[in-house]
């Protein structure tokens, strides 16, 4: 995600917290955040895709998603 954006969110949290958003900013905040999360979550399954399990018997098994 852009620096910029991030930015943005956290412009928009503050200003929040300190004087309300009007609806405007209140969509562009949850566009803003549903992307981040998406982001975030894209790059955390990458990062488990490459996790691997070493097995006392010295297998190596890729981590499984859980059902």
């Amino acid at each position: 995600m852009e620096h910029a954006k991030i930015l943005r969110i956290n412009e928009l949290a503050r200003k929040k917290k300190d004087l309300g958003l009007t609806p405007a900013e209140v969509e562009e905040q949850a566009a803003l955040r549903r992307e981040y999360l998406q982001e975030f979550r894209k790059g955390m399954e990458a990062m488990l895709d490459g996790v691997v399990l070493k097995r006392p018997d010295g297998t190596l098994e890729p981590l499984k998603k859980k059902a």
